[in-house]
């Protein structure tokens, strides 16, 4: 018995100490496991945090895109409207003026109309008259649908060179027509907005 109480005695340090040392043992492989399910959960977190970075940098890239390509869509509308316009106003422009030339060898006939009805209203013959102002009215309307307007130029009339042609100049009878239309030899004419024949004017000086 005092034996087994002296082997007792010697050896309970030790199987202590073996268990002190299996247990350090299983705490070091728990840390060791707990260490590399850290690092994995860290190499896992930074690969999220990489593709999230990776998809913002794409996301502004694409909406940087889709910006550029909307500005360029604006920039190409605004410029075929403009085209659009133009060409518009041109082709406008073009039937307004495309019979010019037909125009300006029918306004001889109109001025012969012009002189027949002055000459027929001396004769006092009211039929006559009636019937060439009809056909006289039915030229000027047929012309006017075309777009031909005549230039409302008139005895008084300030003396514009924009729009009149002077002949020649004689004395003023008056010094309220001094710079003014004394008379219209021959009426002007516009196209549209294009004036195809300036009226010819007498001022006075």
């Amino acid at each position: 018995m005092a034996l087994y109480k002296k082997w007792q005695y010697f050896c309970k340090p030790v199987i202590i100490l073996k268990l002190h040392l299996e247990m350090s043992k299983k705490n070091k492989k728990e840390a060791a496991v707990i260490e590399d399910e850290v690092a994995v959960n860290e190499q896992n977190t930074s690969e999220k945090d990489t593709k999230k970075t990776d998809s913002k940098d794409r996301l502004v890239e694409l909406e940087d895109t889709l910006q550029s390509e909307k500005e360029r869509y604006l920039r190409l509308f605004a410029e075929f409207e403009n085209y659009k316009k133009r060409t518009g106003r041109e082709r406008i422009e073009l039937f307004k003026t495309a019979s010019e030339d037909v125009m300006m060898s029918l306004l001889p006939v109109v001025d012969d109309f012009d002189r027949a009805l002055k000459e027929i209203e001396k004769s006092e013959d009211d039929g006559l008259f009636q019937g060439v102002l009809l056909i006289s009215n039915k030229l000027r309307e047929t012309l006017k649908a075309k777009g031909l307007e005549p230039i409302g130029t008139q005895a008084g009339d300030v003396f514009d060179a924009e729009i009149h042609e002077a002949v020649t100049q004689i004395p003023a009878p008056s010094k309220e027509l001094k710079g003014k239309v004394i008379d219209v030899i021959e009426k002007g004419y516009k196209l549209g907005d294009k004036i195809i024949r300036f009226p010819k004017v007498v001022i006075g000086q």
